[in-house]
């Protein structure tokens, strides 16, 4: 597709602030500047843009240096209502030519982005008004016809219909969760009922995620209100059950447009006050504001606002249309959609809240949605919805197997429930194969597992230990005499490894001919038939908030930080945490690495600090070459770098492995945790002994046959032979190579 001619583009973000709109901006203005286009900033958004003079300025490399790890906006947001008047768009297009300015990038949410619209919709009457008034010249009308927007989302509510997620969403999820977990300790310590209310007009995705990630009793959500006329005694029945059941604290969860099914609004403080009064609940309550919107944006919101910022400037560049368009990324993947389309979807949901249509409202949300708030329902309550039938009962084994990913627990819990509520009995092992090895197996009760959700670690316990010779025959004997239906195996690469080795001897055991299931759990995300494996996201989030510290006690010095993080063969943590942190070099087993290539590199450094440059930063995967290990490659720097930079390095380690699991581990455990155990359940009922793994690909759930593995994997290195993400690397080579430059 051949390029279409820019010679300059604006940025501006709109409306509410959202973590890693900074990220966006520093991708749009690199991008832009990487293929020769001038750009533009509006300060204080729609106001700057109004305003002109100092509230434009002409962006540079140095102008976006260092706000990646930011919260909040560095270009500033403000309410402008000038620009909702038609005189006020006026003055905006006046200051847009004279900076040769037609091509705008907009991120904001839906009112920002229907403002941009209306401003590219009015374009041409507004030239020819200012062309009337002699405030620009014929020229500059022919020069700038058009006005072309292209959108990026930011919303922490992630509210906007068409793309899956929004930025700024996944940081306040973190934000909430983090609270939810320090709430949790004290509720737990006076056995007191928490109310916290959230954002989230009229979106209740924040509420119902956090909820569900932090085992909530409850949750208010605008989509779907209560069923009962009388929302308190639901509720206060509800508190009352689960407490009976043995749960020592309680916490509720509100959206802040929540709502009653009569359009009345339900507000923080009346429940607390319901509770205190209908059940003398000693309940307190939450407001956490802002604090949701602060702080530095998570992993996931660099790398989504970084690659949706660069796409918009590739899409201006090769847009075949006038429509104005917004950068979403559906199933992972970055997707070109229209605004307005968008922006009509969005606002037909209010409608429908406000009109009472519940079930429409919950259909538009999407599939997703809907599931995530039938496992609410269902992980929320005090027992089991169904009675245990002693005769069609399955036994269904739970375990963890390999190396340690937060979020193992989650799962477990997830999976335990699921199938109690089935109507299953369930087993845990402990200590995986080993235990399993050992007969180290207990069943499940309900409660056994209430408080495993956000819990780090794995209280199962487990291992690398990989079933051999005669284990297979112990392994055997315990699924005969315990009378196993089922397995569910929550693990990395031994894991599946594991499940191939007993479908592969089932001639030999027949207890091993039944269904199972593999749950990718890896911080190392090297397994097949999944974009993400549990673990993956919050071993991220430790690697950048370790960085970042890194980062900020360089700035004073010249100094270029190599440092490795874990992996093994797979670069999956390398490229994300390089991407996420501005690392101006990567180094992966997958792309190979020479003497020459550093050699390069260096020299790329030495000529940046050279500059002007303070500090510069290496991400290196563990394994990535055998003999340029992290030692080397540091003490080559340092020699070769002289007087112009020193070097230090960093092993981050095992604590990638530690922490509470991130909302989006702790959102994709239970989701695959569900789907795994409806697939036991329904094989091993039907007498049918699938062995498969279970994959988020693409946004969906989809399953591979275990016997694939060998063909999926390469068995020299432990890694699928096809990773999405390695397509990133050519950003990283373009914003890395052009700092050198730039700097």
């Amino acid at each position: 597709m051949s390029e279409n001619k820019i010679n300059c583009i604006g940025v501006m973000t709109s409306g509410g602030d959202a973590p890693g709109m900074n990220a966006a901006v520093r991708a749009v203005v690199k991008t832009a500047l990487i293929h020769g286009i001038d750009v533009y900033a509006f300060y204080q958004g729609y106001q700057g843009m109004v305003d002109g003079g100092a509230m434009i300025k002409k962006m540079d490399w140095g102008s976006v240096g260092g706000i990646l790890h930011k919260g909040g906006t560095v270009i500033g947001t403000a309410r402008c209502m000038e620009f909702r008047k038609r005189e006020g768009r006026l003055r905006a297009a006046l200051n847009l030519i004279e900076r040769k300015i037609d091509n705008l990038v907009v991120i904001g949410g839906d009112g920002s982005l229907t403002g941009a619209n209306l401003f590219s919709e009015e374009w041409p009457s507004l030239t020819e008004e200012l062309l009337k008034k002699k405030k620009i010249s014929k020229a500059q009308a022919l020069s700038h016809p058009k006005l072309s927007i292209v959108g990026l989302v930011g919303s922490i509510d992630n509210d906007l219909s068409g793309t899956d997620m929004t930025i700024g969403a996944d940081t306040a999820l973190r934000r909430i969760s983090e609270a939810l977990d320090a709430i949790d300790s004290t509720a737990s310590s006076h056995q007191r009922t928490f109310v916290v209310e959230v954002m989230g007009r009229n979106c209740g995705y924040l509420a119902l995620i956090s909820a569900l990630s932090s085992g909530a009793d409850y949750v208010f959500i605008p989509e779907r209100p209560p069923e009962s006329d009388d929302w308190a005694e639901e509720l206060c029945e509800k508190i009352t059950t689960n407490k009976k059941a043995g749960k020592k604290k309680s916490l509720v969860l509100i959206a802040e447009g929540a709502k009653d099914k009569n359009g009345t609004p339900i507000r923080s403080y009346d429940v607390v006050d319901e509770l205190k009064k209908r059940i003398n609940e000693d309940a307190r309550l939450t407001i956490l504001g802002h604090v949701q919107r602060g702080g530095a944006p998570t992993a996931f919101d660099r790398y989504m606002s970084t690659v949706l910022g660069y796409a918009a400037v590739r899409y201006l560049l090769e847009k075949d249309d006038d429509q104005s368009k917004i950068i979403a990324l559906q199933k992972n993947k970055v997707k070109v959609i229209p605004l307005m389309e968008s922006i009509k979807n969005t606002q037909s949901i209010a409608d429908l809240i406000a009109g009472k249509e519940f079930d429409k409202t919950i259909r538009l949300r999407g599939g997703s949605f809907r599931e995530s708030l039938e496992t609410f329902n269902t992980l929320s309550n005090a027992k089991p919805s169904k009675k245990r039938d002693k005769d069609h009962a399955l036994n269904i084994l739970v375990m963890n197997s390999g190396t340690l990913a937060p979020g193992m627990n989650t799962a477990v819990r997830t999976a335990v429930r699921i199938g109690l509520d089935k109507g299953h009995n369930v087993f845990g092992v402990r200590n995986g194969f080993k235990g399993l090895i050992e007969n180290h197996i207990e069943e499940f009760k309900w409660m056994d597992v209430e408080d495993w959700t956000s819990v780090g670690g794995s209280e199962l316990g487990t291992n690398r230990k990989q079933p051999k010779n005669r284990d297979f025959y112990e392994i055997s004997k315990n699924l005969e005499s315990g009378n196993i239906h089922a397995i569910l195996i929550i693990g990395g690469i031994y894991s599946y490894a594991s499940a191939l080795d007993l479908l592969k001897k089932r001639s030999e055991f027949p207890a091993f001919d039944i269904p199972i299931v593999c749950l990718p759990a890896s911080i190392n995300n090297n397994l097949p038939g999944t974009d993400f494996s549990v673990g993956s996201d919050t071993a991220l989030n430790s690697i950048i908030e370790a960085v970042d510290k890194i980062k900020e006690s360089a700035v004073a010095s010249n100094r270029v930080f190599v440092v490795e993080v874990m992996g093994r063969y797979c670069g999956f943590l390398a490229m994300l945490s390089g991407l996420a942190t501005g690392a101006e070099r990567i180094y992966l087993h997958e792309k190979g690495l020479s003497l020459q290539d550093l050699q390069d590199d260096v020299n790329m450094f030495k000529k940046a600090f050279e500059e002007g440059k303070r500090m510069g930063l290496v991400v290196k995967s563990e394994y990535a070459n055998k003999i340029y290990t992290t030692p080397f490659i540091s003490a080559l720097y340092e020699e070769d770098g002289g007087d112009i930079f020193d070097v230090r390095q960093t092993i981050l380690g095992h604590v990638q492995q530690g922490g509470n699991p991130s909302p989006f581990d702790r959102s994709i455990a239970i989701k695959m945790a569900v789907k795994a155990m409806d697939f036991l359940v329904k094989k091993a009922t039907k007498n049918k002994h699938d062995v498969v793994s279970i994959g988020l690909h693409g946004g969906h759930l989809d399953y591979q046959n275990i016997e694939d593995l060998e063909r999926l994997v390469d068995v020299n290195y432990h890694r699928p032979k096809d990773q999405w993400w390695t397509k990133l690397e050519q950003i990283i080579n373009l914003f890395g190579r052009s700092s050198a430059k730039k700097s």
